[in-house]
């Protein structure tokens, strides 16, 4: 019998537990709650997620790691290329004048390309300015990721190097020689990709979209591919644009010989490629690279880098630096060469000069 005389039903005895548990929980959830916080406290690694692995800080780009996404990138921007002119469906239109006067194509293969590489870029690098010869649409945005894996061979010649990120500019042309693509010559088409540090070429990639070679170098650092061999002094080549060929080889023979040997051919990209040791079929071999008007520096900018790397020169007709940094543009002409006296080709140059910014 329960006391006082109360006898308690199985109903009480339920509620009496439970107003007892609740006694308890009160008492005890504070301090609970109070060690729970402290072990999530003492696991920092578990309050986020834990950053890439081989990722520079803040503030600072890994040159190693942008030439891994340059390679990526112009390679890529080449399947779009390809794809386009395989399919025919180029929609070519002209998107203006140069200052000689000539048409400049825009093709979709331009387009998709640029599209490709240009967020590829930016989602791998966003605080790096990226300078593109197209047009970014931010309507037509791709949504594009980088897993921050680098190839083997780069693994193997490249080591990790930090720069600031606000010293650092990207220029890619995705489709060089545009013009010789809508003609369907294709050995002339390249994407090409180009690092600079405080308006420095130091990385440089060149692809050939329709042949799937791949050239690359970084400045102190290495590269996979090689210069060729000494200039030819006897019968020099030297490779000019097919749009410029005539203005050139008159003064050229003038300069280096009536057996000079003037190679017309399509891009900046492919003209370089000529000057170094290239297992390609379809490529050209040259001793020197003359440009004599205005030109684009997302045109020169790989290519200068490939040659700083390989102990070559690209420099105005003066001997002059090029800066990529300001405006896209470069008034002073070119030349380019390897395994050459740069300082004795410029000095016989006076007259080609007068007609680079024409």
């Amino acid at each position: 019998m329960a006391p006082m005389g109360i006898r308690l039903s199985p109903l009480g005895m339920a509620v009496f537990c439970l107003l007892g548990l609740g006694v308890l929980y009160h008492l005890y959830s504070g301090f609970l709650a109070g060690r729970f916080a402290f072990f999530m406290l003492s696991e920092p690694a578990a309050s986020g997620p834990e950053p890439p692995r081989g990722s520079a800080p803040a503030g600072t780009v890994d040159l190693r790691e942008l030439l891994a996404v340059s390679v990526l990138a112009a390679t890529r921007g080449g399947q779009e290329v390809k794809r386009v002119r395989e399919g025919n469906v180029l929609n070519a239109k002209a998107k203006g004048k140069t200052r000689e006067g000539a048409e400049e194509q825009l093709t979709s293969g331009d387009l998709l390309s640029n599209r490709r590489m240009f967020y590829l870029l930016k989602a791998a690098f966003p605080a790096v300015q990226i300078n593109s010869e197209e047009h970014v649409d931010a309507a037509d945005q791709e949504t594009v990721s980088w897993d921050h894996s680098i190839p083997e061979d780069i693994k193997q010649k490249i080591q990790p190097k930090e720069v600031p990120a606000e010293s650092v500019t990207v220029w890619i042309d995705p489709l060089d020689a545009t013009q010789e693509y809508t003609e369907d010559l294709r050995q002339y088409v390249t994407t090409m990709v180009c690092v600079a540090v405080n308006g420095k070429p130091v990385i440089g990639v060149i692809h050939k979209p329709f042949s799937a070679y791949t050239a690359w170098a970084m400045v102190d650092g290495g590269s996979n591919v090689k210069a060729r061999s000494s200039y030819n002094e006897k019968t020099p080549r030297i490779i000019v644009s097919r749009s410029h060929a005539g203005k050139v080889e008159q003064v050229a023979r003038q300069t280096f010989g009536n057996k000079t040997v003037i190679i017309p051919a399509g891009g900046a990209g492919y003209k370089v490629l000529a000057l170094l040791d290239v297992a390609e079929k379809n490529q050209e071999e040259a001793d020197v690279y003359i440009h004599v008007t205005y030109i684009k520096k997302w045109d020169i900018c790989a290519g200068n880098a490939v040659l700083r790397a390989l102990g070559g020169h690209m420099t105005t007709l003066t001997g002059e630096e090029i800066s990529y940094t300001g405006s896209d543009g470069n008034e002073g002409g070119l030349i380019a060469s390897i395994n050459v006296n740069h300082k004795a080709l410029i000095e016989k140059l006076p007259d080609l000069e007068k007609t680079s910014h024409k």
